[in-house]
């Protein structure tokens, strides 16, 4: 028998079947694009990721020879879609980078106070969230606020498409900025503000439910097995961080995607004034009665940058390009300081007006200097994030990392040195997905618990020692990358 994983994400989907003992026995990933129809708007149409989550799970499991007898659902966090009393779509799904809900943002940080709101919360407000969405809908377009009966989750949008109820987890509940992270339930105090009532957004239930069967009309659709068990999943970064073995205090995790997340897991969330200076993230894990607390910074989105503008060599795939970048890149220092905030700084000041810097260009950079430069703006970037982190949750030594950013062997070098941190490579690059398995495989009782599934799928591949020597090199860049970044920092009202 067999475990099938769904990863939504906000540019691609991922289904990844696994084995019982871990082994990954089929993969695919499809991608879709967001539609921007106005300045600040980012909408998809949601039947996107229905049809994606179909060709995923029907590519993984046209060959696949142990039958999938669970099936479980991550994604991203703060998309949603609103339906109607016939649980269909009557919009477009907004998307989390959309953040046109600047004014209804103000809004609710004026009417309960941007402190009370992460006290309930765990979150800095910010347009991305889908409250103030739609407090935009009903003041824009109240045409869709009035017929829409439900805002729910991309998640729950692909269940209503198998039959099932739109729930949603503990922790993708968490991002819609109206969550009681302590109770673990919708905040009474924050939708009465908003004029809300809480049966417009999904039930929340635990992460690892199993809620229900997949029914033959679907099965078809998705190629499994009709009756295959349905168990929810969460949010991608808690779901990232399970996979990893993350699930007890003090322990680290780091995602390196498209942004970059250090996440640390706790059994409370952490809500105290320095995490609110930091503008921390705090709340629930997708394992019971944990917690995890949040810092991220854009990454991968500057090394795609690079990788763009060198793309008209077709004779190179992108993982021969990035490996020959490497290869020509300077032993030591590129000489570049470089801010990979092209499309804006995250914690702790989140500025959306900031801009990538390169500093220090000559006639003798040339790409492999451009490359290096970004991987060492990225990791100085990593190392501010693991110290702000440090300061408010105690300090660490030790991360364990996953995502695409594990493929280079510098940037990991990198990172470890200037943060003086030892990252722990996982074996299993999907770490979302393999969270996901582990829920499942609870869920189905594969593994009596999370910690004997995490025991049984969690794999180290290798450790990255900081060494002194790198950090050394890179003291004066890593002053000079402070103080270029705080030429980014928001001007003071």
């Amino acid at each position: 028998m067999s475990l099938l994983v769904v990863d939504i994400g906000s540019s691609a989907c991922k289904a990844v079947a696994f084995a019982v003992e871990g082994e990954i026995l089929a993969q695919h990933a499809s991608a879709y694009s967001a539609a921007v129809s106005a300045p600040s708007h980012a909408e998809m149409n949601p039947c996107r990721f229905w049809e994606a989550v179909c060709t995923c799970t029907r590519s993984v499991t046209r060959n696949l020879s142990d039958p999938v007898q669970a099936l479980c659902l991550s994604s991203h966090g703060e998309t949603f879609v609103p339906i109607n009393e016939r649980n269909q779509a009557i919009g477009r799904a907004i998307l989390n980078q959309d953040s046109r809900a600047i004014h209804e943002t103000d809004w609710l940080e004026q009417e309960l106070g941007r402190h009370h709101l992460f006290e309930i919360t765990g979150l800095v407000a910010h347009p991305m969230y889908p409250i103030p969405k739609i407090l935009w809908l009903r003041r824009q377009q109240p045409d869709i606020f009035s017929s829409a009966a439900k805002f729910v989750t991309v998640i729950g949008y692909v269940l209503l498409k198998l039959g099932l109820p739109p729930y949603v987890d503990y922790s993708l509940a968490s991002r819609y900025l109206a969550f009681d992270v302590r109770k673990r339930c919708w905040s009474g105090e924050i939708l009465e503000s908003a004029e809300l009532s809480d049966d417009r957004l999904p039930e929340p239930v635990p992460a690892g439910t199993m809620i229900g069967k997949v029914g033959a009309s679907a099965a078809s659709q998705l190629g499994v097995p009709s009756g295959t068990a349905m168990v929810l999943g969460g949010h991608d970064q808690p779901c990232g961080a399970l996979g990893l073995g993350v699930t007890q205090p003090g322990q680290v995790a780091d995602s390196m995607g498209t942004y970059e997340c250090v996440l640390v897991a706790s059994d409370e969330p952490i809500l105290s004034d320095a995490a609110f200076a930091a503008s921390l993230n705090s709340y629930c894990h997708v394992v019971a009665d944990k917690f995890v607390t949040i810092a991220y910074f854009p990454s991968g989105i500057m090394v795609r940058w690079l990788h763009d503008l060198l793309s008209n060599n077709l004779d190179q795939s992108e993982s021969e390009r990035y490996a020959l970048l490497e290869a020509h890149a300077p032993p030591g220092p590129s000489g570049l300081c470089i801010t990979p905030n092209l499309i804006g700084t995250c914690n702790p000041d989140f500025n959306p007006n900031a801009r990538g810097i390169i500093y220090g260009l000559s006639p003798g950079s040339g790409p492999a200097h451009i490359y290096k430069g970004i991987l060492e703006g990225l990791a100085c970037e990593f190392a501010q994030a693991t110290w702000l982190l440090a300061s408010v949750v105690g300090q660490f030594s030790d991360l364990h990392v996953t995502g695409g950013g594990t493929r280079s062997a510098m940037g990991l070098r990198l990172r470890a040195a200037l943060a003086a941190k030892s990252l722990h490579v996982m074996r299993c690059r999907e770490a979302v997905c393999l969270g996901g398995a582990i829920l499942a495989g609870v869920a189905t009782g594969e593994y009596r618990s999370i910690d004997e599934g995490v025991r049984q799928l969690v794999r180290e591949n290798a450790v990255v020692a900081p060494e002194a020597q790198i950090a050394s090199a890179y003291a004066d860049q890593m002053k000079q990358y402070q103080w270029l970044r705080s030429l980014n920092a928001p001007a003071a009202n």
